[in-house]
């Protein structure tokens, strides 16, 4: 399950990270690592990519390269060059953190973005591995069953994550950018998933933020 959305950030963010990728790729020595980088991220522009595809054929998405939005005009060339090329590592994780977090300011209350932020990157972890799918029978409804993950837990990693306002005060997502080798041994890194949270409040005034299966 790729994981697609409308949301013109997510856009903007797609356009970049292939755009640098591709630079990157082209001054890439021959045999260097990831061997297997280049044809993965290339065929994500027009193919499905996702942790589980095959068990959620309806959350199904693809990255996108359309335009962004015209007010986000000036951010490209700001995260172009401080963007770290394929295959960096872990040393060039906190490089795109720091990326999004200077496109997409803090809007949310500190309470609430770690509480978002912490499921958000769970659920990636168990879409992707199948760790703790159990947690979540609504967004992972073939918990209960044996489905092989798609992706090897020892080469899983969240590279960069912020949970921001998703249009309203009661709706947040979170952007995640990850790496991982899926079960035919492909390794990608700069791999882009959103989750969508809601927020309830109780009648004693307890505020709750549940996410959004994909759909």
């Amino acid at each position: 399950m790729t994981i697609t959305s409308s949301s013109p950030r997510l856009l903007l963010l797609s356009t970049v990270l292939l755009a640098v990728a591709g630079v990157a790729l082209l001054g890439m020595p021959h045999g260097q690592e990831p061997p297997s980088a280049a044809p993965s991220r290339t065929a994500s522009a027009t193919t499905d990519v996702s942790p589980a595809a095959s068990r959620h054929p309806a959350g199904k998405t693809t990255v996108s390269t359309a335009s962004s939005t015209t007010s986000a005009v000036s951010t490209p060339s700001i995260l172009e060059s401080a963007l770290p090329p394929h295959g960096e590592g872990v040393p060039g994780d906190p490089a795109i953190q720091r990326s999004l977090e200077a496109a997409w300011p803090a809007d949310l209350p500190s309470g609430d973005e770690r509480e978002v932020l912490t499921t958000g990157r769970a659920l990636l972890r168990a879409d992707a591995t199948g760790v703790g799918r159990a947690k979540w029978p609504t967004v992972f409804p073939d918990s209960g069953q044996e489905v092989a993950p798609a992706f090897a837990t020892a080469r899983f990693r969240i590279q960069a994550a912020i949970a921001r306002r998703d249009g309203s005060p009661d709706k947040a997502v979170v952007h995640l950018v990850w790496a991982g080798m899926d079960r035919g041994g492909t390794f990608t890194d700069l791999r882009i998933t959103d989750w969508h949270f809601t927020r309830t409040t109780s009648k004693k005034g307890t505020a709750t933020w549940t996410p959004q299966p994909h759909t």
